[in-house]
């Protein structure tokens, strides 16, 4: 199984901005974390990081074109609310997504209570810091040996 992990805006500021929310771990931090936990499962992890909208679609569209990922786990951040080329990008490939977040969007602000993404992602986990990836990790795992 291989499985693309790609973060989105803001996202590589993480361990440096809003430590309360994020943690002060950081995104690098973070991808060795996934990477040691699905190696240890036999699982191949890549990862891919952009600020722009264009550049995450991009990826999803390269991922399905090459038909290159079992799976993707994908942190939009604030493009998860209103991203609907992202939403798009997503029901147009055959590969499942996780949308994943590291904090629990439902005890933050309004409007990050509103997804336009979990519509046509495989499922969603949040507000369990790094182990939103691994959580995600595991379904998408689960999901492929049925």
């Amino acid at each position: 199984m291989k499985i693309l992990v790609i973060n989105g805006v803001n996202l590589n500021l993480t361990g440096k901005r809003e430590r309360s929310v994020y943690g002060s771990q950081t995104l690098e931090e973070i991808n060795e974390k996934i990477s040691a936990y699905a190696k240890a499962r036999g699982i191949e992890t890549a990862f891919y990081q952009s600020n722009i909208e264009g550049e995450l679609v991009n990826k999803l569209h390269e991922a399905f074109l090459n038909k290159s990922f079992d799976g993707i786990l994908l942190n939009a951040g604030a493009f998860t609310h209103y991203s609907y080329a992202l939403r798009d990008a997503i029901a147009a490939i055959d590969i499942p997504v996780v949308e994943v977040h590291i904090s629990n969007v439902h005890a933050r602000e309004e409007f990050r209570k509103n997804s336009v993404l979990s519509e046509v992602c495989a499922g969603t986990v949040f507000g369990f810091g790094v182990g939103s990836y691994i959580a995600a990790i595991e379904g998408l795992k689960f999901r492929a040996e049925q």
